[in-house]
């Protein structure tokens, strides 16, 4: 029988993080202050629905206080941006999101923007954005600080280590770029980009130590254009037509997931790979903003 990658369990390693988060918001109810988040949904996408309702479950799960505005999709710009006022104002919220995609015309960033950077739980604001950038202090988008843990806490340090980065998206490829590049623990990483612009992928690809998958396109990523013995870390998950399951799709990642954990070291699966990791991190943001409120009030 052919040796297998080492699966990499992003529910494992998420639960590890809830149970850090109980312990940490129980020490702040201790001290007065009831962490409590945010979450705008705008329309009726049902992948959106699914994930508001993950992240309500979350938060039940690990005693944060959760704030869910359904909102219609015939929604106003004018009145999200209202809500957003409402929220930065209410010292119940510590942090927020607004769930994407958003209908149109509603413009995202303009939305994104309205958030105080301190409540920013999604880490999409141009001040965290920056701050990340630069290597300072602030709130880690979700999705690449998840991919960060899962290396980390799996054993795959990428310090030292090449990192190719497929896919260049504000959500997902530039800050994870940007946090792996660092000069700061569990960082140090020389990092490539690579995108649909990318002349002979499959060659940069191949020298990756640590290959990053990551825009939206499933089973892109073949086993020829991954080094033997590559750690692999499937962020994509795309929604594809399957007759034999019960919802009529089934998830698919942008990794060619049973031919290429025959060559890595190790993988990540879809579902339960980088998913559960992204909610996680979530929570550690919400967290972090309510210690930071404590800390101004204390100060």
């Amino acid at each position: 029988m052919p040796k297998t990658a080492k699966i990499i369990d992003g529910k494992k390693i998420a639960e590890e993080i809830y149970e850090e988060v109980r312990r940490e918001v129980a020490e702040l109810k201790a001290q007065g202050v009831e962490p409590g988040l945010a979450v705008v949904l705008v329309g009726d996408d049902p992948a959106s629905h699914v994930y508001v309702r993950n992240k309500e479950r979350a938060c039940g799960e690990t005693g944060i206080t959760s704030f869910v505005h359904r909102l219609p999709a015939s929604t106003s710009e004018k009145e999200v941006l209202r809500l957003i006022d409402e929220l930065n104002a209410d010292p119940r919220v510590h942090a927020m999101l607004v769930q994407s995609p958003m209908p149109d015309p509603i413009n995202e960033n303009r939305v994104v923007n309205a958030i105080l950077p301190e409540k920013d739980a999604d880490g999409l604001h141009p001040v965290n954005m920056g701050k990340l950038l630069m290597g300072e202090p602030g709130l880690i988008s979700c999705t690449p600080h998840g991919v960060q843990e899962l290396l980390v806490r799996s054993g795959f340090d990428p310090a030292g280590k090449h990192v190719v980065i497929v896919g260049r998206s504000n959500l997902v490829g530039k800050p994870l770029a940007a946090l792996l590049v660092q000069k700061a623990p569990h960082a140090n990483a020389t990092v490539t980009i690579c995108h649909s612009r990318t002349k002979k992928l499959a060659a940069i690809t191949q020298e990756a130590d640590i290959l990053v998958a990551a825009m939206g396109q499933p089973e892109f990523i073949k086993a020829r254009m991954v080094k033997e013995g590559a750690v692999v870390i499937d962020v994509g998950t795309t929604r594809v037509a399957d007759s034999t399951r019960k919802s009529g799709y089934r998830l698919a990642g942008d990794v060619d997931f049973e031919r290429v954990r025959l060559k890595a070291r190790a993988i990540t699966p879809v579902p339960g790979g980088v998913g559960p990791m992204t909610v996680a991190m979530l929570l550690k943001n919400t967290v972090q903003a309510a210690r930071a409120t404590l800390q101004r009030h204390c100060g």
